[in-house]
């Protein structure tokens, strides 16, 4: 590509840049899972710039410049590096200290809409790994930022890369051949398309990127000694006994060997590539261990060490420099204070944990974060005979989080069930975005725990109702506990999803069968009767009524009780269950058991031999009916949800987004933000077709006659104090005001109450039932839409339905549905059926103001009067401010 270079002091080319922008550097991964550090070029990078160059093929060379070009001149090198980071852009991509991709754009002088030619080259060496793509989108991003909405582009034919680069990024992308020339030239809007396609590649570069460590090669031991109480001693031996299919290479500078294999004194001397470290040093010594391992070229790390970011401020930055060190080098940090890494896949046998006990081989992946927890959850696992796929404990969480495992899992032929214990969320956002996706194929459990890291306070009663909402949203099964998650795994993990939510409860206990039944039943489930077999039932009893249940068509789900009169030998019971689940294979159904006072059956009631399971698989036993109950309603619930078709997110007619931004940018001007006047409000919600029920601001009582006759007859007065308009008492607002006398004495009473000479005359709103929908940031979850029914009593309830945004069509719906009051909307034989759709329309332009204009804060309809025929907004209520970290949004980026 042939360019025409400036002289050095053209009034575009700076002689003293401005600072680079900081969100515009990043850490990506390459599609290969490795790490890569994308940052603004810099007058600095001169010399390494021309290293860079000159390493390139003359092949490479050729295509990217259309000639020889051996090396970069003094004019082209200052005007590479010496950008204005607006209207001309250059970004490199580094490994270490080396740069290994060069991208840039450059405004063009022409008409229309503001242009830029693009253009970037890869280092041989580093050709195939996505850098093209993933420069691609951060160049689009940064224009975007600066007002550019199309990009051109000039490559060779020949050059069939850099072709399929552009074609395949999701860019429509329009084409003119000259000679050997194609000139390509696209739209950089983030089309629906565009999204799919970043969405696809972070996926599968952050499953590759698990993947890598999971499953490596070889390990090395940083720390590894023969006492079996020491950390360094308990991960060595379980990697030995776990019989790992790779080289394990204990690293000790005192010892030539450990436990009785090869030792070395530092990474750097073992003879062989490593692609795994785990490492088990006191904090003092990480920085030596950690260049070592960069020198090394190390693939991953696994930090068991404690003592960084949960001992306080220094630990914390500390922590943030290791994996900031780590990244530029290109690897992934699990930890620190974690407990490790596991994978029973018998072509890895990776067990580096110090857990006592893993599980065996099985289809259930599992993440948390706390080590002590994540031992004494496997202990449990597989105490349960609940076998996994792989395990990830990452402690501090400070790289390798919940989300990362989400995409590994997501597309591991080996892994059915995902179970999460969350103590905090990293990049929420995300996970909400991938959970929904995944959760499609693959069913999530979660406990959680606490909402963020560092969060010194229990949870409040509305973020535990945030959390159950938006995990309900997003398909996950919430549950409270580590037993309640496993009641769940050994369901979704060895039993069909129920169909429908009719259970048969069959039992040789009266007592035991109604107490299923009352459970179920208070789960939502529809329990028939139970069948009750009598206290002599004898194990063809079970195998009988157990057989017809599956035979049934009323029937969805089964729960089986035994609660022997006397000690009785209850292998026969189990077989007899297991036979009723093989004799009827088509029924497809879940079976879920109860043997009461009994410790000697298993958890799962696993029919091994010829080849494994049975054809229904293994049916999991609880200790007591309510347990079942509970994990069979839950399950339920997910398969509802998953049953339901994909809804999309809609946008409104009417909606003017530019006018929209132009007002909020005006508002924000150099304050960073406030709150909006009323008059501001109603303007605003205007543009996203959302209108404030009529109204006009007055000074005196004389404006407040003419604004009434303006509105008509009758209208309403109101104080504009906040403190007036939520009284329950309403002694700010006089309502129903017919004549100008009226209107006169109302504009008196309340100056004199309020003190305050602006009031609002407003068009009386149909009368209907009063509804809340607000808009705020949540600490963990970004922009969080609320919906209740107005009202003291309510609100002390805290009865409110909550959803993350962006909304779709049916999710909108769903919110209005949601809160236990909400039955009030769809009549009462006091009141009429009020218009629903409105309230779910509303929800939706909502939602698409908060998507277009992230410096909106807070938005408030207080209250909202749903009559039969509309839903009218009082009053509204906004706050714009600096935008917060949108990391889920834009190029991809490790957050």
């Amino acid at each position: 590509m042939t360019e025409q270079i400036p002289v050095p002091d053209s009034p575009s080319t700076p002689a003293t840049p401005p600072p680079p922008p900081q969100h515009w550097f990043a850490d990506v991964l390459a599609s290969d899972g490795g790490v890569v550090r994308l940052r603004p070029v810099t007058p600095e990078d001169g010399e390494r710039l021309q290293e860079f160059h000159a390493a390139l093929s003359d092949r490479t060379r050729y295509l990217r410049y259309f000639g020889p070009y051996p090396r970069i001149s003094p004019k082209d090198l200052y005007r590479t590096t010496h950008v204005d980071y607006h209207d001309r852009v250059g970004l490199v991509v580094e490994l270490g200290e080396q740069i290994i991709a060069v991208g840039r754009y450059e405004l063009l002088d022409r008409t229309g809409p503001r242009a830029a030619e693009v253009a970037f080259v890869v280092a041989d060496g580093h050709q195939g790994r996505g850098l093209g793509s993933i420069l691609l989108e951060h160049l689009a991003g940064a224009a975007a930022e600066n007002k550019i909405e199309t990009f051109v582009a000039e490559v060779l034919a020949e050059n069939t890369v850099m072709v399929t680069v552009f074609r395949e990024a999701g860019y429509q992308v329009e084409r003119a051949r000259d000679g050997s020339v194609l000139h390509l030239e696209f739209a950089i809007d983030p089309t629906e398309a565009l999204v799919s396609v970043r969405d696809s590649r972070e996926r599968a570069s952050e499953a590759r990127s698990v993947g890598n460590l999971l499953a490596p090669g070889s390990v090395a031991v940083i720390g590894a000694t023969p006492a079996a109480g020491r950390v360094g001693g308990v991960v060595l031996a379980n990697l030995l006994s776990g019989v790992f299919q790779g080289p394990v290479y204990p690293v000790n500078p005192t010892r030539k060997f450990v436990r009785g294999v090869r030792a070395y004194a530092t990474v750097r001397e073992i003879p062989d590539e490593v692609d795994l470290a785990v490492v088990a040093v006191p904090a003092a010594a990480i920085d030596s261990v950690l260049d070592d391992c960069m020198a090394k070229g190390v693939k991953g790390l696994v930090v068991l060490t404690a003592g960084f970011g949960e001992t306080g401020p220094e630990g914390l930055a500390a922590e943030r420099d290791l994996v900031a060190a780590a990244r530029v080098h290109g690897m992934r940090v699990v930890g620190p204070s974690a407990l490790g890494i596991a994978n029973t896949d018998p072509a890895v046998s990776l067990n580096a944990t110090l857990a006592p006990v893993l599980p065996a081989r099985g289809r259930i992946g599992f993440f948390c974060q706390s080590g002590p927890l994540g031992a004494a959850i496997l202990g449990e696992a597989a105490a349960r005979n609940l076998g996994l796929s792989t395990f990830v404990s990452a402690g501090n969480r400070a790289d390798v989080s919940g989300n990362d495992l989400l995409q590994y899992w997501d597309t591991a032929p080996d892994t059915d069930v995902i179970l999460l214990y969350l103590e905090s969320f990293g990049n929420p956002r995300k996970f909400s975005r991938i959970a929904r996706r995944v959760a499609r194929t693959k069913p999530i459990v979660a406990v959680s725990s606490g909402r963020q890291a560092g969060h010194s306070q229990p949870p409040r009663d509305m973020d535990r109702s945030i959390v159950r909402d938006l995990f309900a949203q997003a398909g996950i099964v919430q549950v409270d506990s580590i037993s309640e998650l496993f009641d769940c795994a050994a369901l979704l993990g060895y039993q069909p999803l129920p169909r429908g939510s009719r259970l048969a409860v069959i039992s040789n206990s009266t007592a035991l069968s109604w107490l299923a039944v009352d459970a179920a039943r208070g789960e939502g489930l529809d329990a028939a009767e139970p069948v009750n077999l009598g206290p002599q039932a004898t194990p063809g009893a079970y195998l009988d009524a157990v057989v017809a249940a599956l035979r049934s068509d009323e029937i969805d789900s089964v729960i089986v009780v035994f609660a022997p009169p006397v000690p009785l030998p209850m292998a026969g019971f189990a077989d007899a269950i297991r036979a009723a689940a093989a004799a009827v294979p088509e029924a497809d159904k879940p079976i879920l058991t109860t043997f009461i006072a009994e410790q000697g059956i298993p958890n799962l009631l696993a029919v091994r031999g010829q080849g494994g399971m049975a054809v229904h698989g293994s049916i999991p036993s609880y200790p007591d009916p309510e347990r079942a109950a509970r994990a069979l309603a839950r399950v339920r619930r997910y398969a509802e949800w998953r049953d339901k078709p994909v809804s999309a997110v809609v946008r409104p007619d009417g909606i003017d987004t530019e006018r929209a931004r132009g007002l909020v940018a005006k508002w924000m001007g150099d304050s960073g933000g406030r709150w909006l006047t009323d008059l501001e409000a109603a303007e605003l919600l205007t543009c996203y077709g959302i209108q404030v029920v009529e109204f006009r601001e007055v000074r005196d009582a004389e404006e407040a006659v003419a604004a009434a006759e303006e509105l008509g007859y009758p209208v309403a007065a109101k104080a504009t104090g906040e403190m007036w308009r939520r009284r329950p008492d309403l002694i700010g607002v006089r309502l129903d005001l017919w004549r100008p006398e009226a209107v006169r004495q109302a504009y008196t009473d309340l100056v004199e109450i309020c003190g305050d000479p602006v009031l609002h005359i407003q068009k009386m709103a149909t009368k209907g039932v009063g509804c809340i929908l607000r808009v705020q940031d949540d600490p963990s979850f970004g922009s969080v839409i609320e919906f209740g029914l107005s009202g003291t009593i309510i609100e002390m309830l805290g009865d409110r339905a909550y959803r993350a945004l962006p909304l779709t069509s049916d999710e909108a719906a769903a919110l209005i549905d949601a809160p236990r009051a909400a039955p009030l909307l769809s009549g009462t034989p006091a009141s009429p059926r009020v218009d629903k759709a409105a309230l779910a329309e509303l929800a939706q332009r909502i939602s698409a103001l908060f998507d277009d204009l992230p410096e909106m804060r807070e938005l408030s309809f207080d209250p909202v009067l749903a009559s039969p025929t509309s839903a009218e907004i009082l009053y509204a209520r906004g706050r714009v401010g600096p935008e917060p970290s949108r990391f889920d949004s834009g190029p991809r980026r490790l957050a």
